[in-house]
This record gives C-alpha cells, sequence and structure tokens, in this order.
C-alpha cells in the first residue's frame, strides 16, 4: 500500500488529486444520502473527511465502525462543502483493516486525565495526547538545533553509575546480588565488592558530572537522555523517570549561564510556534485558555536578576501568609517562586547567588562564603523552569566542599582531577523536558506528558 500522510494531503492536496490513506476512525455520521468518516493518521492534528454515499460497496458495513477502526481508503480529493475542511475525498474502495471493540477505553468524549493514565497504551490515540506526543517530538528535535547551531558537541552520559550527583542519597540501586541473601562483610553490611561492577552502583540522577569531563577538552557539551530519582513524591510535578537537558560550557560563569539559558527557552517556544501551530491551538482552546499569549510574552521579554537576599526580603515584605515559611536560608518553594514570577516581576526571572547550606558540592563558593553562585529560572504559571550554576573550578575550594557535604574525596578523585590538571572556569544548567512540555502544553501533571509514567507505585507496561 502506497499511502499519502494525511498531513500532506491537507497541506499540500488539490482537487482531482488521487490518494490513498490509512488510519483510525475520529467520528462516524450518517445522514440520508452519505455517511461522513473523520479518519486521522497522528500525523497531523485534522482529520480528513470521507464521503460515503449510497450504493458505495460495503457501505452498511463500514459505517458501523465505531471511534478506534482503522481504514485504509483510495479515491480523489474534492472541494468541501462544509466548513472546516478545503478537501475532502470521494472514495473509489475503503478497506476495514481492524475493527474496534465496543468495550474500547477511548470510546467516550470527556474521558478525564486521571482515567486515562490507568490506560496509557490507548491514551495517544485521543485529541489531547496525540497532541502531547507530537509536542514532545518537536521539542526534542528543537533541543538538538539550539545546541547544534551553538557549537555543543552531545555526549551520552552513563545510565549506570557510582556518583550521586546531587547528594541526596534518592538513587535506584542496581544490583546482581542475591536480594535474599547478599554477601556480608565482618560488619554485617552488604559487601558491594562482590556485585557485578564491584561496588555500589546506580541509575543516574543527573550526566552533569560526566558531561563536565568531556567539557574539559571539547569545550561545549551536552547531554539529552534519561534521568531516575528515587524520591517518593507524589506531586504533579515529579516523576521517578525523566528526561534531562544539561549543557556543560568551559571558559563560562554565572552570567554566561544565565544568558545561554534565557536564549534557549526563547529558542523552544519560537519552534513550538512555528512547527506545533495547529497543536498548541488545540492546547490553547482547549486545556489552558490564552496559553499562546503567555507563552508569547515570555519569549519576548527581557528576563529578569534578582539575588536570593532581595528576593526574600520581597517575599517577607509581600504581606502573604505562605504555606511554606520562608527566611533567609531556606529554599524556595513553588508558591515563592510563583509570586516573584507572576506578582513580582511579571516576567521570567532569574533568581541568583543562594545559600551553600543547601545546594550541591560541585557550585562555585563565592566570596561572602555564604553563597554559591548558581540561578534558577522562574516562569509564570510554573516557577522553577531551569537549574544551574557557575562549578566549582578551585581545587581547594572543591575539596573543602566535598569534606564539608559528605563527598567521599577517593571515590570522587577523578572529579578533582579535572580541576587538578588544566582547570578552567565552567558553567552549565539543567532543565527538565518533561517540566518544559508542561509549561508549552498547559498540561498540569508531568504523568501526562510521558508515554509510560514511572512514578511511586507504578511502573506498568
Amino acid at each position: 500500500m502506497k499511502r499519502s500522510e494525511i498531513k500532506a494531503v491537507l497541506e499540500t492536496g488539490k482537487a482531482g488529486d488521487p490518494v490513498t490513506v490509512a488510519g483510525w476512525i475520529k467520528s462516524v455520521r450518517e445522514s440520508k444520502s452519505v455517511g461522513f468518516i473523520h479518519l486521522n493518521d497522528g500525523s497531523t492534528f485534522d482529520s480528513i473527511q470521507i464521503l460515503v454515499p449510497e450504493g458505495f460497496a460495503g457501505r452498511e458495513r463500514i459505517l458501523k465502525q465505531i471511534t478506534g477502526a482503522s481504514l485504509a481508503v483510495t479515491g480523489t480529493l474534492i472541494p468541501s462543502q462544509g466548513k472546516g475542511q478545503a478537501l475532502e475525498l470521494e472514495p473509489s474502495s475503503i478497506e476495514v483493516l481492524g475493527e474496534c471493540d465496543p468495550s474500547s477505553p477511548v470510546q467516550k468524549a470527556g474521558t478525564s486525565f486521571e482515567f486515562l493514565r490507568g490506560v496509557a497504551h490507548m491514551r495517544p490515540r485521543t485529541n489531547t495526547f496525540g497532541a502531547v506526543f507530537r509536542v514532545r517530538a518537536e521539542m526534542s528535535f528543537a533541543v538538538h538545533e539550539f545546541f547544534r547551531n551553538r557549537g555543543f558537541v552531545m555526549c551520552h552520559s552513563p545510565i549506570l553509575t557510582t556518583s550521586d550527583c546531587e547528594g541526596a542519597g534518592a538513587m535506584f540501586q542496581v544490583s546482581t546480588l542475591d536480594p535474599e541473601k547478599p554477601p556480608r562483610g565482618a560488619d554485617g553490611k552488604i559487601d558491594f565488592s562482590r556485585d557485578f561492577f564491584g561496588e555500589k552502583c546506580g541509575l543516574t540522577v543527573s550526566g552533569q558530572l560526566e558531561a563536565e569531563i568531556l567539557a574539559m577538552s571539547l569545550s561545549k557539551v551536552y547531554t539529552f537522555g534519561p534521568t531516575f530519582r528515587a524520591e517518593l513524591s507524589t506531586t504533579p510535578r515529579h516523576a521517578s523517570e525523566f528526561w534531562m537537558i544539561e549543557p556543560e560550557a568551559a571558559f563560562a560563569d554565572l552570567k554566561d549561564d544565565m544568558s545561554l539559558a534565557e536564549d534557549f527557552v526563547k529558542h523552544l517556544i519560537a519552534h513550538a510556534f512555528k512547527n506545533c501551530a495547529r497543536d498548541l491551538q488545540f492546547f490553547d482552546e482547549r486545556v489552558e485558555k490564552g496559553l499562546r499569549a503567555k507563552l508569547e510574552a515570555v519569549a519576548s521579554a527581557e528576563f529578569g536578576v534578582i539575588d536570593y537576599t532581595e528576593a526574600i526580603a520581597i517575599l517577607e515584605k509581600s504581606g502573604r501568609k505562605w504555606d511554606h515559611p520562608i527566611s533567609w536560608g531556606k529554599d524556595l518553594q513553588t508558591e515563592h517562586e510563583r509570586y516573584l514570577t507572576e506578582e513580582y516581576a511579571k516576567k521570567p526571572v532569574f533568581v541568583i547567588n543562594y545559600p551553600r547550606s543547601f545546594k550541591p558540592f560541585y557550585m562555585y563558593c563565592n566570596d561572602d562564603r555564604k553563597t554559591v553562585a548558581c540561578m534558577d529560572l522562574l516562569v509564570p504559571r510554573v516557577g522553577e523552569l531551569i537549574g544551574g550554576s557557575q562549578r566549582e573550578h578551585r581545587l581547594d575550594k572543591l575539596l573543602e566542599r566535598m569534606k564539608e557535604t559528605g563527598i567521599d574525596p577517593v571515590a570522587n578523585s577523578w572529579y578533582a582531577d579535572l580541576r587538578r590538571y588544566g582547570t578552567v572556569p565552567h558553567a552549565g544548567f539543567g532543565l527538565g523536558f518533561e517540566r518544559l512540555l508542561m509549561y508549552v502544553t498547559g498540561i498540569e501533571n508531568i504523568r501526562d506528558v510521558q508515554l509510560c509514567p514511572r512514578v511511586p507505585g507504578n511502573a506498568k507496561f
């Protein structure tokens, strides 16, 4: 079967063109003289209308098909007599490729997102999730396009690692030892020297540290891959498996890092406008009213900068009663972040120079010895979208921070070597890909921008 994608037919087809299309039925309706089938193959949000006149071979069986059944249709494009489409398809043959059982969970209109999470294998057939995954594909391409055009080299950081980048200990452990009777040392603890890798190993929480290896020879690199957090969090913003975008640039400081992050976000939004217009229109109409206007405001804004200490003063003077009381030395929560970007700055804003007390060991320590040269990019509707920092490139300061935060300098001697042998200032950031998708689509739950969400209590499929 030589078929045309419905997207191409709708965009470039002309009346009189012979075409063959195949897809799944979105809707069927019948009048006295003609039946109407809307067929969609996933290449675009819009469907093509198929006319099934009286006397058409197999008409009765064809019009008994329900949403989800698959058809192959050959015919001729003709000008549409109805509203909403310029062309429709007058068929010469229609083949039922696969009937759909009436028990299909995606038959009913208005099915809730929560219900569809339980049938995640079927939900891409709905309008919403078809649009989500088309946007996800385009945004993935836009990520690579941005960094390639700026001379960054992509690197594949390891999935299996012995390094806990964040120092939080929230790693999924990977082991081939017998879970019922693991070998133990004289101290009674599990002897990981007898494990597959000869030491304790887990799934990566970040590719940053390994990306720094390559940045110290190629100058500008980025990773884009899966990361894992064994955190018992059930919030709409957290998942146990997600994808991270992490650039690292040598000869760069915090200011350079913020400039890169701002350009990156604006590029992604511009790409979505250009390549996902129809899907964004749907999200604007059906998921979050005014979404496009809000994204346009971000794309055209000059991002602001607020020092953490100033941010705390702003929050303390706001007169708000916070669910999470805030004071200097505490990390900002989503409610604080959204106030700063939505109500105070009224635009995207970088908050910089957080206290070192709750930040990772690899961040550059400022001269005040109380804060580190880091930044969080806060955007309206979401709060934190990007987190990054200038890295601590001074060997003595890095070793001091390792000791201070309980990082084993022996096990991480390779990381110190990057400073010991030709150190340079460098910086980078991390952007959770799914959080970006939530931002661009207006979808409120991270589980609804992932194909098969991995969250506490659920690893189905």
